[in-house]
């Protein structure tokens, strides 16, 4: 008998998030930040500070990127408790260089901060569904990927844009294929407040 009517319903969802706080960005901290010191990544140039944000002169970027946070745990996740940044550092990607694909630990949210100018091309981040290695590969039709069943997703990143991902998501930077060097800051978060619930005995307060 054939099947008389089919639908397809999404079920969970995994977002990004994405804020311009051009506002909050200064050419002096372009220039500082550009002009920290760096030391080599295995694929790229990374700063020795990583905690960036804790230093003065950047203030006003990590107070912009708090209220991104904010949002985002208000808007997005719904959450009283309160998401804040942890680790904070600068990269530069040089010609030809990118990203291996990778997870960040001990984080909840991710982020990219794109503070001055990108370069022509501007270097996609990719992001792939799977957390586990694929021994069977399933790939769908080109033409026919969709929110169910597409393997990875891209995301062409804007000057002055916080981009905000779940840490667990693998992700991965492709080459820097122009004849600049590409500069970003990349952060993790935690959260701050009560967990759980008392007489459930899972109470934990942060």
């Amino acid at each position: 008998m054939p099947v008389a009517s089919h639908e397809v319903y999404p079920m969970f969802v995994e977002p990004y998030f994405r804020a311009s706080i051009a506002g909050s960005i200064t050419p002096e901290q372009i220039e500082y930040i550009k002009n920290l010191k760096m030391t080599n990544n295995p694929e790229n140039m990374i700063s020795e500070n990583l905690y960036i944000f804790q230093e003065p002169e950047l203030k006003s970027i990590g107070d912009a990127v708090q209220e991104v946070l904010d949002i985002y745990a208000r808007e997005v996740l719904c959450i009283p408790q309160r998401i804040y940044v942890t680790q904070s550092w600068s990269l530069i990607c040089m010609p030809k260089a990118g990203m291996h694909g990778h997870s960040h630990s001990n984080s909840i949210l991710s982020g990219s901060l794109y503070y001055c100018d990108l370069p022509d091309p501007p270097a996609s981040m990719i992001f792939t569904r799977h957390v586990t290695y694929q021994q069977i590969e399933l790939q769908p039709e080109k033409t026919k990927r969709n929110i169910y069943n597409s393997p990875i997703n891209r995301i062409t990143p804007r000057p002055n844009d916080v981009i905000l991902f779940s840490s667990s998501l693998t992700h991965m930077v492709e080459p820097n294929m122009s004849n600049q060097p590409r500069y970003s800051i990349a952060f993790n978060t935690f959260v701050k407040g009560q967990l759980g619930d008392y007489r459930a005995v899972t109470e934990l307060k942060l």
